[in-house]
Order: structure tokens, then C-alpha cells, then sequence
């Protein structure tokens, strides 16, 4: 984290501080139904209202499409971030201006404020100069905790760090020493878990992996594709056979740079992907033509089980099976369990992410057991990818 401040960095007492959230919350009927985003924003505000600090909490919400819609208002949100502080959290109804400018003068030492959305500007999309430079206007420092945001450079998460003193938050900052930790300078060996339904949305993600990890597990959907590559007939199953080519590449490439590509030797077949669906475990060369694999097998999960033993950092994205639906949900569940387990023993460093990710080991009961789960879905993935992220770019020192 050298090459960023963070808060220890800076002097915030008696200051305003402007804070990037991700307050892009799922809501219905008007209430939060996920607080997870606002509880893992809690600790860089109370650490700054505690050293004195008025904290000003600034986010997008939802797609207006810079226009101002009674539903994307950032309301219900702030009322919900006030449970969650455990303090009264004043609100704004506008981001920039006579009214943002009212609601912070009004704001003491150690109180918080939630500027309305700021994508009712259309600036704030196009990274616009003039807009951050009103944002900028509200306060002395800017903290940015978004990482979920940082892949897009817009004003609040890119052209502000330009403007003010900038560093950033605990969230922030814990995503990118786990991050770095993970790929840049690993422990290894390294293995990369990768499942999913489809190959073709993680192309990039899957090239710069087998450059970065020593060993690669696929699981899912993009394993099949993978397997019919090998010229294996993956009967009914998902299987991408059009992206056969761009599967052997990314084997070649794999070969070349000495990372071992962990591919399913079984799997659990069903004839429908429903609950109570009959199933059978079928070698990955032997699948019925009327079958789909669904899950990986017995012989496949304890081969995973048993690299993870002898990995010392594992990265972590999609699931093994179309995990919503038992039983296919078996093999991700007992490898993310090996997975925590060995995370608990202090043998194993373990960092995982994107939507499907988290829902997945949240299923296995393993959430809060791996070293970090980021919730952060596209901003994570591009990291993975290789990717410079514009919002991280921007709070380099």
C-alpha cells in the first residue's frame, strides 16, 4: 500500500471529508434488503468522525441517466446507513450547489451527511472537470471506499483525486492489500478457482491468470467447453463449442508459461436442471448424449481438495456447479469448505469475488471464512484481468 495514502496519511480533524461510498444498494418497497455495501463502509466513517472530521458521504444509486428520478433518490439509503453508524445521518437533497453547500455548513465536527445521487448529473459519468471541481467545492480531503466503483472513471471516483488531497479508505484500502497480496506478490504456489456458465465473458480473465497463477481449476459451465476442446463429447451439457479454438489457445498459453490447467475427471449428470432430477456421476469422457453436467464429481472435488493443501494462496471466482440447486451444489460447497478450513489453520491465503462468487460461499456457510470476499463484482473482475483501474489509478501518490 506504499503507493497510496490512506488514513493514516492525513490530518483530518476539523476538516471536511468527502467520501466515495458505494451506496448502490438492492432495495424494495422502499427498504434496504442487503446492508452488507453500508456495513463494510462503517468503519472509515466512524474512524473519521472519531478523529473529529465532518464526514460527507457521496455515491451513485441506481441509472437515472443524469436525470433527477423520485426512485433513485439516496433517502431510504441514508436512513438505512444511520442504522447501520448508529448515529443520526443528515441528507442533501442535491450533490453540488446552494443546497449541498447549505446541508455541509450546517454539519459539526464528528457528524455525517449523504449528498443526493450523483448520477442525476450526467457529468458524473463523463468524468466531467467542472462537476468534480463542484464536488470538490463541499470539502478539504477526499477519501475514496469504492473500490466496486473504481473500474469506471468518473468524477467522484477519478477526476476529483485530481482536484483535492485524496487517499484511500479502510474498505478501499483492505480490497487492494488483499488484491495485491492475492496476484502481485503472491505466496505460492498460486492456484486460481474459476468456474461460471460460460468461457466467452472471462477470456481476458482466464489469459492473464495462467500467466500470474501455478496452478488453474475450472469448474462450471466453462470447464465443459474446456473438455470439448480435449475432444470430449459433453452430450446435453452447457458447453460453448464455438469457443473450442480460444479454449485450446488458452491451454497453450497455460503449457507455456507452466501453469497447470485442473480440469474435472467426473461429473454429477442429470437429464434436466431442476431439483429432484435423477442424477448420475459419469467420467467427463463418458457423458451421456441426452445429459448435462451440472456439477463437478467426487473424483474431481477431492483432486481439488487435495492442490489445495499443497497451495499456499488460492484466488477465487465463480462456482464448481450450478450451486442454486441441490444437489449440484456439493462440489463448491466442499471445496470452499476445505478452502476455509485451511484459511483457519493459517496455511492458506484465500481472496474471492464477483456476484456469483459471493452468493456461492455464502451458500457453502463459508462467507466470513475465507481471508477476504470482495463484493466489489466488476471492479474485481477487471483486476483480475490485468486491468488498471482509473478510481486506484487516481489515488496514487
Amino acid at each position: 500500500m506504499a503507493a497510496f495514502n490512506t488514513l493514516d496519511d492525513i490530518d483530518v480533524a476539523g476538516k471536511t471529508v468527502l467520501v466515495r461510498g458505494d451506496l448502490n444498494v438492492p432495495m424494495k418497497d422502499g427498504a434496504v434488503t442487503d446492508t452488507t455495501r453500508l456495513d463494510r463502509l462503517v468503519p472509515t466513517l466512524t474512524e473519521l468522525a472519531g478523529k473529529g472530521a465532518k464526514v460527507v458521504v457521496m455515491s451513485h444509486f441506481g441509472r437515472p441517466k443524469g436525470t433527477r428520478k423520485p426512485e433513485f433518490t439516496l433517502k431510504p439509503v441514508a436512513d438505512a446507513l444511520a442504522k447501520a453508524l448508529g448515529k443520526p445521518v443528515a441528507f442533501a437533497d442535491d450533490c453540488i450547489g446552494p443546497v449541498a453547500e447549505a446541508a455541509v455548513a450546517e454539519l459539526g465536527a464528528g457528524q455525517y451527511l449523504v449528498l443526493e445521487n450523483l448520477r442525476f448529473y450526467a457529468e458524473e459519468e463523463k468524468n466531467d472537470a467542472g462537476f468534480a471541481g463542484k464536488l470538490a467545492a463541499l470539502g478539504d480531503v477526499y477519501v475514496n471506499d469504492a473500490f466496486s466503483a473504481a473500474h469506471r472513471a468518473h468524477a467522484s471516483t477519478e477526476a476529483i483525486a485530481r482536484v483535492l488531497p485524496a487517499a484511500a479508505g479502510r474498505l478501499m484500502q483492505g480490497e487492494l492489500e488483499a488484491l495485491t497480496k492475492a496476484l502481485e506478490t503472491p505466496v505460492r504456489p498460486v492456484l486460481a478457482v474459476v468456474g461460471g456458465a460460460k468461457i466467452s465473458t472471462k477470456l481476458e480473465l482466464l489469459g492473464n491468470l495462467v500467466a500470474k497463477v501455478d496452478l488453474l481449476a475450472l469448474g462450471g459451465g466453462m470447464a465443459n467447453t474446456f473438455l470439448y476442446a480435449q475432444g470430449k463429447d459433453m452430450g446435453a451439457s452447457l458447453c460453448e463449442k464455438e469457443m473450442a479454438d480460444e479454449a485450446r489457445a488458452i491451454m497453450d498459453k497455460a503449457a507455456q508459461a507452466g501453469c497447470e490447467i485442473l480440469l474435472p475427471p467426473d461429473g454429477i449428470v442429470g437429464k434436466e436442471f431442476k431439483a429432484g432430477t435423477p442424477t448420475q456421476t459419469s467420467p467427463t469422457d463418458q457423458v451421456p448424449a441426452d445429459g448435462m453436467v451440472l456439477d463437478i464429481g467426487p473424483q474431481a472435488t477431492d483432486l481439488l481438495k487435495g492442490k489445495l493443501s499443497s497451495c499456499k494462496t488460492v484466488v477465487w471466482n465463480g462456482p464448481l456447479g450450478a450451486f442454486e440447486v441441490a444437489p449440484f451444489d456439493a462440489g463448491t460447497n466442499a471445496v470452499a469448505q476445505e478452502a476455509a478450513r485451511l484459511t483457519g489453520t493459517g496455511a492458506l491465503l484465500t481472496v474471492a469475488g464477483g456476484g456469483d462468487t459471493v452468493a456461492a460461499l455464502a451458500h457453502a456457510g463459508v462467507g466470513d471464512k475465507f481471508s477476504y470476499v470482495s463484493t466489489a463484482g466488476g471492479a474485481f473482475l477487471e483486476w483480475l484481468e490485468g486491468k488498471e483501474l482509473p478510481g486506484v489509478a487516481a489515488l496514487k501518490k
